[in-house]
């Protein structure tokens, strides 16, 4: 008897982001709903069918998602807030929920949910805001429909079900910003829901349902704990059911394990990628009766899975519970990996083999499984792979002596700066800004026209000269946009720019680009990392004569702007025959020098975005300590080569901050800039307790959503903010880049925001003669003056 294939989840945008051209077609008015469905139904099914012709036994369903999978679990059990179901039509409301709706035809204007990063990957997910009284609802329609369209291809498959303790678990409270009073107190009131579903499906004929519960690599508290044994016990009782695969991921289950081996399910997942450790415990634990699902190919990389490696894994699993109780699947949905390797066309054919898509992992889940019952598999797709995984170990490509040299040669004088109280006083002098002084975050729109120009440019269809032109005129225009608006430090656009990792990739050695190697980040934004193979050196300035150039038009300071070097690690496919900490240092020191070129052109203020630096957390707080060192170190060696008088900005968004503001404070930039609007400056508060040092810019206004936030709205969250933290070290500044928007939206926002920020400087100053230079250390709500 043959060992099962299975996959746990599909990327959804397609090959050629088939989804996110019709989603942005339906929002613009160009399409129906009913063309929107139409090209939703047909990539689901291609994705089917691939899994198919692969060999996948175990096929997944109600993976795929319009814009996210746990806002899709919201609608499954009625979790709509109330400013929301006014919007009758399904597919609007939600729409609305992700993105925001502002119709003044018809006097609607509301804000979308909260958004943030899913567990350590930099996919998005909409966070369900809950009532106290919350009453649940089943509407299970989706997960019908696609069984449904799946049988008419002559296919049974495996619905994908967000387990219930995850579910409570990443939702939030409605409007509050309490931390002590968990949602898990609504467990009872879902579970019948669950319950209801089981039975639904049990009737459809279903015989499989994928249950993931990746909360349970974790660490959980007693209620935590006690709620998984009140879900699983009241799911596996004796109602009839589907029979469930409880799916763990991103971690070991560690202290877990009792919980998930006693859940009363047929079978549990484990990802052996990040845990590999775990299989001994769990085969001395696991009982009689229980399948595992080996997830032992890597869904968020793109390397070759080392097959060896891999069947050793299995062998043991199979020599100890048989081929009947075994599963091979990948480590977590192929979500975070691109579709298919066979279009890289102009990748250099040595790195190329050495790399795996979610097609080619299909295929190697496949392999291996075959191969289950085997002690030393010599069939050919093993001996290629052999060969791959052996080509890369020895490959001059991925090592530069250099590079090693000079990271050796780090002392810690490298990673510091003069305190925080100097610098601030020779930059207050160098730039003379205004209390509440206004900027962006650093991207302006990427219009059809620099698309246009810079797919031409690529293709050899616009002479460089032209190209050149093109994007000065761009920048011209942004920078004499930013002044008409009147903000206070400038940005260039980034017109030059086609993604905040790529394009710094492209300019130094050890990345290699793919041409659609993209994955979701959220709804219809899609991201191609590039692949991080070898030792990073800079092989010049990579943003400095920009910059320049832009300062070169305004007497207003003109910020540089660079990506983190913890930034750059995460949202790469990064080389894993390395630490990752020493890989991030590799980035500093090449984003140290050109810091050092972008001062010496005069840029006298210099952002270096680290928005992965909470996603790169490791979700096991004892593991923590260790990375928050060398993500601190990185920064820090990128930074600290510049003078007092050079102000550095940074920028994150989100995520949860409030567990490591003791490293971000360590980071030491002079100015933190947080996303803060979705959530009504909640965020702040982590701030103003930890008494954060620094100067920060709250966002104040979320610009992942078309809707326009008014005037009042900007106003009401600044003054917030001053209640929370000193004014003197307060910034005025959108949520995150605005590259996704259009002008007519931006440009009408960033006038609000600059009128809030001076209507708010006058109320202060009327009342409390506040100035910029004010060094108060109290926020409003604290200070006797106010």
């Amino acid at each position: 008897m043959t060992v099962a294939a299975s996959n746990l989840g599909f990327p959804r945008i397609g090959l050629a982001r088939e989804l996110k051209k019709a989603l942005e077609g339906y929002w613009a008015g160009r399409s129906t709903a009913e063309d929107l469905q139409k090209d939703a139904l047909s990539l689901r099914k291609r994705h089917w069918l691939i899994m198919k012709e692969a060999g996948i036994h175990f096929i997944p369903s109600n993976d795929f998602s319009l814009y996210d999978h746990i806002l899709d679990a919201a609608e499954l059990f009625g979790v709509i807030p109330k400013r929301y179901q006014e919007i009758t039509d399904p597919l609007s409301r939600y729409f609305a929920m992700a993105r925001g709706l502002q119709d003044a035809a018809v006097g609607i204007d509301l804000q979308a949910l909260e958004m943030t990063k899913w567990f350590d990957t930099n996919y998005h997910y909409i966070v369900p805001e809950l009532e106290r009284q919350q009453t649940f609802t089943l509407s299970p329609e989706k997960i019908l429909r696609e069984i449904e369209e799946a049988r008419a291809l002559g296919l049974e498959v495996r619905p994908v079900i967000p387990g219930p303790v995850t579910f409570l678990k990443l939702s939030k409270w409605a409007g509050s910003q309490e931390t002590g009073d968990s949602t898990l107190k609504l467990l009872t009131a879902l579970l019948p829901c669950y319950r209801q579903l089981l039975g639904l499906l049990e009737q459809q004929g279903v015989s499989w349902i994928q249950l993931d519960e990746p909360c349970l690599t974790l660490d959980l508290d007693e209620l935590e704990r006690a709620a998984y044994r009140q879900a699983f016990a009241f799911l596996s009782g004796d109602q009839a059911r589907p029979r469930i695969v409880l799916t763990t991921y991103f971690g070991g289950l560690g202290d877990n394990l009792a919980l998930a081996l006693e859940s009363g399910f047929e079978a549990l997942h484990l990802d052996l990628v990040r845990a590999p450790e775990q299989l001994d415990s769990v085969l001395k634990e696991i009982g009689s009766k229980m399948i595992l699902s080996l997830g032992v190919v890597d869904g968020r990389n793109i390397w070759r899975t080392d097959l060896d490696r891999a069947h050793r894994l299995i062998r043991r699993a199979v020599t100890q519970l048989g081929t009947d109780r075994v599963i091979i699947a990948p480590s977590c949905a192929l979500l975070h990996s691109p579709v298919d390797l066979s279009r890289e066309t102009s990748l250099d054919p040595i790195i190329r083999s050495w790399l795996a898509f979610s097609t080619q992992k299909l295929h190697e889940i496949k392999a291996l499984a075959d191969a289950a019952t085997e002690n030393f598999p010599q069939n050919e797709f093993f001996v290629e792979a052999r060969h791959a995984v052996a080509t890369r170990a020895r490959s001059p490509l991925t090592c530069r002596p250099e590079v090693q040299t000079r990271l050796r040669e780090l002392t810690p004088a490298m990673l510091q700066r003069e305190p925080f109280v100097v610098r601030n006083r020779q930059q207050k002098q160098r730039l003379g800004l205004p209390l509440l002084p206004t900027t962006t975050i650093g991207s302006f729109p990427q219009t059809g026209d620099v698309r246009g120009a810079r797919a031409a440019w690529r293709a050899g269809r616009m002479s460089e000269a032209d190209y050149q032109e093109f994007l000065e005129k761009e920048t011209q225009n942004c920078v004499a946009r930013q002044e008409q608006l009147g903000l206070d430090v400038l940005v260039h656009g980034e017109f030059e720019r086609n993604d905040m990792v790529e394009y710094f990739g492209e300019q130094m050695e050890g990345f290699a680009f793919t041409e659609n190697g993209w994955v979701q980040s959220y709804g219809s934004r899609c991201v191609k990392p590039p692949v991080l193979y070898g030792d990073v050196r800079r092989t010049g300035p990579m943003t400095v004569a920009w910059s320049r150039y832009a300062q070169s038009l305004t007497t207003r300071p003109m910020k540089g702007m660079l990506t983190g070097p913890v930034t750059i690690l995460q949202w790469s496919f990064v080389r894993d025959d390395q630490p990752r900490s020493a890989t991030c240092m590799q980035l500093a020191l090449a984003l140290r020098d050109e810091l050092v070129d972008l001062e010496a052109a005069g840029i006298p203020i210099i952002q270096v975005d680290e928005p992965a630096v909470r996603e790169g957390l490791p979700l096991r707080r004892g593991e923590r300590s260790a990375y928050l060192q060398w993500a601190v170190d990185a920064f820090r060696l990128a930074t600290s080569g510049v003078r007092c008088e050079t102000q550095i900005h940074t920028h994150m968004c989100y995520a949860q901050f409030g567990d490591i503001l003791e490293a971000i404070a360590a980071m030491d930039a002079d100015v933190i800039s947080i996303e803060t609007s979705r959530s009504h400056m909640e965020l702040l508060q982590d701030f103003g307790h930890f008494q954060y040092p620094n100067e920060v810019g709250p966002g104040v206004y979320d610009i992942h959503s078309p809707r326009v936030p008014t005037q009042e709205e900007m106003e009401e969250l600044l003054q917030r903010a001053a209640e929370v933290l000193p004014v003197a070290r307060l910034w005025v500044n959108p949520d995150c880049g605005l590259k996704t928007r259009g002008w007519p939206e931006v440009e009408a926002a960033l006038a609000r925001m600059v009128a809030a920020a001076k209507r708010t400087r006058e109320r202060l100053t009327e009342t409390s003669g506040y100035r910029r230079q004010d060094d108060s250390s109290q926020p409003l709500s604290q200070n006797a003056s106010t």
